[in-house]
């Protein structure tokens, strides 16, 4: 690989990993994953501030990534255990807040993936607010990164806090 295209590629990977900005809705910090190579499901998580000066609602989320894309979040039952669910509302968004899509947490569900997520991919997702209307963001595949705060892990579609049997 010669310098020219190096320092191409470098410049065009920067510029995809700068954040969204669109009617007011920053995305930033995002990125993808997938349980495995041979993984059915994966996930985004994301970043969202919002920047529009009155309170908005995420309200749906695409990607040709999958057959089916949703917002989900965990929830604890009776019995402690946390499970994951689909938030048909959406999530709001109140006008200077910031909410953070993360592992453990809220976060956009793919479900039927029609390729594998390798690292370093680009995966584009449309995000659809109430108000600011659709956001299309390039997010990246990234599966080394490590949960910015820990204390769960997944176990066959549940979730166990550390700690927990």
């Amino acid at each position: 690989m010669t310098l020219k295209t190096t320092l191409m590629a470098a410049v065009a990977a920067a510029a995809l990993a700068m954040p969204a900005f669109a009617d007011g809705m920053m995305i930033k910090d995002s990125y993808a994953r997938a349980a495995g190579m041979s993984a059915s499901a994966g996930a985004a998580f994301i970043v969202i501030e919002n920047h529009t000066g009155e309170d908005d609602r995420l309200i749906g989320a695409s990607s040709e990534i999958a057959k089916r894309v949703e917002l989900h979040t965990h929830i604890e039952d009776a019995n402690g255990v946390m499970k994951m669910t689909h938030v048909e509302e959406g999530f709001p968004v109140a006008a200077g807040e910031t909410i953070m899509m993360q592992r453990g947490g809220q976060h956009v569900m793919f479900m039927g993936l029609n390729d594998a997520m390798e690292q370093d991919d680009m995966v584009t997702v449309t995000l659809t607010f109430e108000k600011a209307g659709d956001v299309v963001v390039e997010v990246p595949v990234d599966l080394e990164r490590k949960p910015m705060h820990g204390g769960m892990q997944m176990n066959h579609g549940t979730m166990k806090k550390d700690g927990d049997s």
